[in-house]
C-alpha cells in the first residue's frame, strides 16, 4: 500500500516515524511545504487554498490513502480536501481523542490541550473531549514551539523560558496532554521533564501513534514489507531529509 503524508513543515515525521516503524506499507511520500510553515497562524481560507494545492501534488504519485499529519489542517480542511481527491484521506485529530479514550483515563481527570492558534480556537479537540464526557479539559495556544521545532531546537534554554511562558499560569495540573500538533512530539521529551518538576510526571498522547492504531482498525489486512520512502518540501529540502534521516534511522 503507497500512502502519502502531508504536513506544514518537519513536525509530520513524528507522525512518519509510526507508520515507517509498523512496516506496513510499500511506499511512504512525505511532502512538507516548509515555505509556509506555520500553518496555524493562519487563518481558515488560507489553510484550505493551501492544502488543495497538496492533494494536486500527491495526485501524481497514485498513492492509495493521504495521511494529514498537522492538527491546523486536518481541524480545518479535510472535507474540501476529500471532495478534490481521489484518494481516501485521514486526518490526526480523530485518531488522537481516540488514544486518550483508549488510555483508561478518567472522566474527571485533568487534560491539558496544546496546539496552534487555529487547532485550538477551532475548538475541535474540546468538543470531541465533551462529547465523550471528560469534564476537566484546558486547551492553550503554543504555537511558538513550531518555529522552535522547525529550527531545530529540541531543548535548551529557548525553548525551557518558552514552556514557563506557556505553562506558568495553568489551571491544574495535567495528568494527560494531548500534543495537538506533529511538531511537538519532537520537544516532548523536553515536556514532559517541565511538568515532571511540578510535582507529577504526564502521560502524553500523540497523533504518531495515534494514527497507526487508527489505520490497524481501518486496514486490519495490512501486512509487514520492506518501506520505501520519498522526502518533498516546498523549500529547503534537503533540511527536511536530514532531520528525516535522524528521526527515523534512515
Amino acid at each position: 500500500m503507497r500512502i502519502g503524508v502531508f504536513d506544514s513543515g518537519v513536525g509530520g515525521l513524528t507522525v512518519m516515524r509510526s507508520l515507517y516503524k509498523s512496516s506496513l506499507f510499500s511506499e511512504i511520500i512525505y511532502f512538507g511545504d516548509t515555505a509556509r510553515v506555520p500553518y496555524g497562524s493562519k487563518d481558515k481560507n488560507t489553510i484550505i487554498r493551501y492544502s488543495l494545492e497538496a492533494v494536486e501534488f500527491f495526485k501524481n504519485f497514485n498513492i492509495e490513502l493521504l495521511v494529514v499529519a498537522c492538527n491546523s489542517v486536518s481541524a480545518s480542511a479535510i472535507p474540501q480536501m476529500r471532495e478534490e481527491a481521489n484518494f481516501p484521506i485521514i486526518g490526526v485529530v480523530e485518531a488522537g481523542v481516540l488514544a486518550l479514550k483508549n488510555s483508561l483515563v478518567k472522566i474527571d481527570d485533568n487534560i491539558l490541550v496544546i496546539g496552534t492558534k487555529t487547532t485550538i480556537s477551532s475548538n475541535i479537540y474540546q468538543r470531541l473531549l465533551g462529547d465523550l464526557g471528560f469534564c476537566n479539559i484546558e486547551a492553550i495556544e503554543t504555537g511558538l514551539f513550531v518555529p522552535i521545532v522547525e529550527e531545530g531546537i529540541f531543548k535548551g534554554k529557548v525553548l525551557d523560558a518558552t514552556m514557563e511562558y506557556y505553562f506558568q499560569n495553568l489551571k491544574r495540573h495535567p495528568k494527560y496532554i494531548i500534543l495537538g500538533c506533529t511538531h511537538f512530539p519532537l520537544i516532548a521529551s523536553a515536556i514532559e521533564e517541565y511538568f515532571t518538576k511540578q510535582g507529577q510526571k504526564p502521560i502524553l498522547i500523540h497523533s504518531g501513534d495515534a494514527i497507526m492504531e487508527y489505520l490497524k482498525n481501518i486496514y486490519p489486512n495490512l501486512r509487514e514489507q520492506d518501506t520505501q520512502t520519498k522526502f518533498f518540501a516546498s523549500e529547503n529540502p534537503n533540511k527536511l531529509k536530514e532531520i528525516a534521516k535522524q528521526w527515523l534511522n534512515l
